[in-house]
């Protein structure tokens, strides 16, 4: 199969395409390499895919997925069999700062991701949603069977339309679409602006760490490589219309088009100081703590129920977080080059 994938120098797009090259897939990787975080970090990324064996079946353009016509003419040249979308404007909070950003790559870039799709019989479009979706929601663990309709960030709005625009083209053009509300990702490669790259830079460094909500924070923490074999199981799993569905009492998971959404985490929610404890542990370092209030636009705790995935895909994860963690400092310190 020829497959796409969008964000291919991101933490899970790099990770994915070094999988799909370990299936021997034909790969095109399309990325913009933004600076929203270091653009070295996402070109050692696109190094790592290129050291692979089978990297000749990789090809990696540098594109926009919300500039129309060079995505028109990426699916024209390439006739995907399946595409895995996973560029996006990342962020909660930055989607305060710059909501424009969240438009432009998140709704326009979906849109065009759709239509290429549709006018050329991909296959199966995968996609990522997120878990910020839940919002205000504070039933755990989350279900995708729950209401989703109130969101608390510009960038979980945007997921949610997402999921919205893709319902549509599975109703009118029969396109399966499966979304993925990932929950808090980690590990080697990860992004340097969510909290374990934060806290192991800063800890590695002496240096004092940011604890937001007085470390009351939960968080469902999944390992990269649980993540990505999850994501790669969904996209063998082509979205079929859901026979058991109700136009009376709608699921809000399912359809009678083909079209899903899953819940993608470790369905075990770890407090966040416990989560700084094992970074300490990896590190053999003590962290310097400042405690402070919950930020605009954050959420309290999140916690997946991947029930569905688990049942349907055939999801297990199954990385402890002792490993994980110790797998994310490993890299870290090796990138790095940390002798302690």
């Amino acid at each position: 199969m020829k497959i796409l994938v969008t964000g291919a120098a991101g933490f899970i797009g790099a990770h994915t395409c070094r999988q799909l090259l370990d299936m021997d897939m034909d790969i095109i990787g399309i990325d913009n390499i933004n600076d929203y975080y270091d653009i070295s970090l996402k070109q050692a990324r696109l190094d790592w895919i290129a050291e692979h064996e089978n990297a000749a079946r990789f090809e990696f353009i540098k594109m926009d997925i919300a500039h129309r016509d060079p995505m028109e003419a990426l699916f024209e040249a390439h006739k995907f069999d399946r595409v895995i979308h996973l560029a996006a404007q990342a962020g909660v909070r930055f989607s305060i700062e710059n909501p424009h950003a969240y438009i432009d790559a998140n709704i326009v870039g979906f849109m065009n991701i759709l239509e290429g799709c549709r006018h050329h019989e991909v296959a199966h479009l995968v996609y990522a949603s997120s878990s910020s979706v839940y919002g205000a929601n504070e039933t755990m663990p989350f279900s995708v069977d729950d209401n989703v309709d109130h969101p608390v960030s510009l960038y979980a709005a945007s997921k949610k339309a997402n999921e919205l625009m893709a319902h549509t083209y599975s109703h009118l053009y029969n396109l399966p679409t499966t979304g993925l509300r990932f929950f808090t990702v980690y590990g080697p490669w990860g992004r340097p602006d969510m909290a374990p790259f934060k806290f192991t830079k800063a800890i590695s460094a002496g240096e004092p760490i940011d604890v937001y909500n007085f470390g009351n924070h939960r968080r469902d923490f999944t390992y990269i490589d649980d993540i990505v074999s999850g994501v790669i199981k969904t996209m063998m799993h082509v979205a079929k219309p859901d026979p058991n569905w109700d136009a009376k009492s709608p699921s809000p998971s399912s359809s009678k088009n083909p079209w899903r959404i899953y819940n993608i985490g470790a369905q075990t929610p770890v407090h966040l100081l416990t989560f700084i404890e094992t970074i300490e542990k990896a590190l053999g370092k003590t962290a310097e703590k400042n405690l402070l209030p919950m930020q605009p636009g954050d959420v309290v705790a999140t916690y997946a129920d991947v029930e569905a995935l688990v049942k349907e895909v055939g999801y297990r994860p199954s990385t402890n977080l002792d490993d994980g963690i110790a797998a994310f400092v490993e890299w870290y310190k090796d990138f790095y080059k940390i002798d302690a």
